[in-house]
């Protein structure tokens, strides 16, 4: 079987949270990280991939878990990103060759992107995304602003 992730890397991973103000307050104002996006997820730099803070009720809903999913930890997300539609679409096919638990269906995203979720056996959620507003290296790492909004 061909590797569903040709790299072994992380995008994001996604805290859901109870108050996105107050999260991102307290990652900016107490831990010192600089924010680069506040606009419905707040986004820090870290030297290689992205923390994000969401509300919880929306990632849990982004994630197609509805309510109280035995096994599921709604309260974060990680995220392979990849370069294309179709290598979400490829992905999501070599998952389901492998009998992975698809939580969301590849889709259109309302920020503009593409993607879908799937649960790992203990119940940690993955999204598959194309994200057409960010630029990659040759990795398929994030190029993001500068730790420290530099």
């Amino acid at each position: 079987m061909s590797k569903i992730f040709p790299q072994q890397r992380l995008s994001i991973i996604t805290l859901g949270v109870d108050d996105v103000a107050a999260s991102t307050a307290f990652y900016r104002d107490v831990i010192g990280f600089e924010p680069f996006n506040t606009e419905g997820m707040t986004m820090f730099n870290m030297g290689g991939f992205v923390l994000g803070i969401w509300g919880r009720k929306d990632l849990t809903k982004d994630i197609g878990l509805m309510g109280n999913t035995p096994g599921c930890h709604p309260a974060f997300a990680m995220a392979y990103n990849v370069m294309s539609k179709d290598a979400v679409d490829d992905t999501f096919a070599r998952l389901r060759e492998a009998d992975v638990q698809i939580t969301t269906e590849p889709h259109e995203t309302f920020w503009g992107g593409y993607a879908g979720y799937f649960l790992d056996p203990d119940g940690h959620a993955w999204e598959v995304a194309f994200n057409p507003h960010w630029k990659f290296d040759e990795d398929g790492r994030p190029l993001l602003p500068a730790v420290g909004g530099a």
